[in-house]
C-alpha cells in the first residue's frame, strides 16, 4: 500500500541556525533549481556580514525587523466594472504580505550588481531594517498607489 500524503509530512522544519521557520521560508524563496545548500551559505553570510556591521543588534533581529518594514499594509487590485477598469485599493492579507516581503527584499538584492549575494543580501536586509532601500521603496510606492486610488474602495469585493 502506498504511503498516504499528509500536511504534516511536509510541514516546514526550523532552520538549524537560527531555529527560525521564518528563516526557512526565506532560504525557500530564495533558493534556484533546488540548490538549497547554495541559498543557506547566502543566507547565512549575509547574516555573519550583519552581525559584524550592527554589532548591537542579534542578526536574526535585523531579519525579523527588516521583513516587518518591507510588509505592505495596502496594495491595489484591478476591477472591472461596466467596461473599465479600476485600481481598487485592498488590505493584504498576512501571507500574501509576508510573501511580497520575501519578494521584494530578493529582487532589490538581485537587482544589485558587482558585489557577492551575500553582500547585497546583507546591504538590503541593513537597507530595509532602517527602512530604507529598495524593498521598502517598492512597498512606499503601493501604498501611494492605493491612497492615490481610495476613491475607488466602494468597489472592493
Amino acid at each position: 500500500m502506498a504511503k498516504k500524503f499528509t500536511a504534516s509530512s511536509q510541514e516546514l522544519r526550523p532552520d538549524s541556525k537560527f531555529n527560525s521557520k521564518l528563516v526557512t521560508k526565506f532560504i525557500n524563496c530564495m533558493m534556484w533549481g533546488g540548490k538549497k545548500s547554495a541559498a543557506q551559505n547566502v543566507f547565512y553570510g549575509a547574516m555573519e556580514i550583519v552581525a559584524e556591521k550592527l554589532k548591537d543588534v542579534p542578526p536574526l533581529e535585523v531579519f525579523e525587523t527588516a521583513i516587518n518594514n518591507v510588509k505592505p499594509a495596502l496594495e491595489v487590485r484591478s476591477k472591472r466594472v461596466g467596461g473599465a477598469s479600476y485600481q481598487v485599493p485592498m488590505q493584504v492579507n498576512p501571507k500574501r504580505q509576508q510573501s511580497l516581503a520575501f519578494r521584494w527584499i530578493l529582487a532589490s538584492a538581485r537587482g544589485k550588481k558587482g558585489k557577492p549575494m551575500s553582500q547585497r543580501l546583507a546591504s538590503e536586509l541593513m537597507d530595509a531594517y532602517n527602512r530604507t532601500g529598495g524593498a521598502v521603496t517598492m512597498r512606499e510606492n503601493v501604498h501611494r498607489m492605493a491612497e492615490a486610488n481610495k476613491a475607488f474602495a466602494h468597489f472592493a469585493w
